[in-house]
């Protein structure tokens, strides 16, 4: 009982910190959306950045800031305010890197392309897993296991059921499943999408799972994450026109 009260400020600045962070990556994605978007309908006086003619990116931001909030993190390890106000600026950096996700998996501008699409799930991804740190779930928190082999074991367990879900086409039940272990389980063990790599390595051309993996995840079906994701994209997917997605980009 008396560990347990000593940790409840550890747990309480922790989540303060998570909060702080968290609401600064949600407010500066979401204004990011907003002006991007402004730039790209030639709406109010927002207009794209540039040096020497070159198009300065905002995820070039987003990288000097978590550098250089990780180096005031390993060099000085603020406290108290300050720890918050960093934690503000990472929010900040994270988003704006990681809003331009896509550009920087495909080393090209395709923000507002089907392939940008990419950049809106690492955005609700990093949210889902910044909104479990926030009500603490953390199998990584050795404080809360008997000792370090439980621990240890539950982490491998845990780690090598994510890792199949996430090949089994269904990332964001992986990622979840990191720090909520049995949705990893359920998530491993269930069927794989058809264009997954566990599908293209374990299911046979022609075989009964081959099969049920295309008859449960059709062509064209729409999910409740990509009706999520039109929010924020305003691009086409796959069911519209493909002449649509070749289209130049347009410029922000």
């Amino acid at each position: 009982m008396d560990v347990e009260l000593e940790l409840l400020p550890v747990l309480a600045g922790r989540r303060t910190v998570v909060a702080w962070m968290l609401g600064a990556f949600l407010v500066t994605f979401l204004a990011t959306r907003f002006v991007t978007r402004a730039i790209r309908t030639g709406r109010g006086p927002f207009r794209d950045a540039s040096i020497g003619g070159v198009h300065l990116h905002h995820e070039v931001y987003g990288i000097f800031l978590l550098l250089g909030t990780g180096t005031v993190l390993l060099t000085y390890r603020p406290g108290g305010a300050w720890l918050d106000v960093v934690a503000v600026l990472f929010g900040v950096g994270a988003a704006l890197t990681l809003d331009e996700f896509a550009l920087w998996l495909h080393l090209e501008d395709v923000y507002w392309s089907r392939e940008g699409r990419s950049s809106i799930d690492a955005v609700l991804i990093a949210l889902v897993v910044g909104g479990l740190l926030l009500v603490g779930a953390n199998p990584f928190d050795a404080d809360r296991h008997a000792g370090e082999l439980p621990l240890a074991v539950t982490v491998v367990l845990d780690l090598a059921c994510a890792l199949v879900a996430i090949l089994k086409g269904r990332a964001v039940l992986g990622v979840v499943g990191v720090f909520v272990p049995v949705v990893a389980l359920v998530a491993a063990v269930r069927l794989a999408r058809p264009a997954s790599y566990w599908a293209r390595r374990r299911y046979l051309p022609g075989s009964a799972r081959r099969r049920r993996s295309e008859a449960r995840f059709p062509p064209g079906r729409r999910t409740r994450w990509d009706a999520l994701v039109d929010l924020f994209a305003d691009v086409p997917h796959a069911a519209r026109p493909a002449t649509v997605v070749g289209a130049p980009h347009a410029e922000r």
